[in-house]
């Protein structure tokens, strides 16, 4: 699943003009080629209408609407189980470097101890 984002988002650098390279074209039909037909109409659909069709999560918010992504959303996109799509924008969603290691170590990290609390014996006056 990560090969195919990664294609994704190379696909998008060439055709909204981030990347400059005199192959552009053929490039872009080789990363087409790729990429299944669904993702692709998809990623076309939004294209269409001038938006980029993949968004990286940064601290736990889609980059292309801005809004929240759930923690499970994001835990399935870093584990590489299947390719996820932002719930507000319908973007496909990707993990920077970064925000992976970065929530991996939020979720690994042990918990505080709780304290125990004394509980009060009631007295019993007879």
């Amino acid at each position: 699943m990560k090969a195919l984002l990664q294609n994704l988002l190379k696909l998008q650098s060439l055709e909204f003009g981030e990347a400059t390279d005199k192959n552009t074209k053929t490039l872009a039909a080789e990363l087409r080629a790729k990429i299944p037909a669904p993702v692709l109409d998809h990623y076309d659909r939004l294209s269409v209408r001038g938006k980029k069709g993949v968004a990286i999560v940064r601290n736990q918010v889609c980059t292309g609407c801005h809004m929240r992504v759930p923690i499970g959303v994001i835990s399935t996109i870093l584990h590489g189980q299947d390719i996820q799509l932002c719930g507000n924008c319908g973007r496909y969603l990707c993990l920077s470097d970064e925000a992976g290691t970065e929530f991996l170590h939020r979720s690994v990290a042990p918990k505080p101890a709780q304290k125990l609390r004394k509980r009060k014996v009631p007295s019993h006056a007879a």
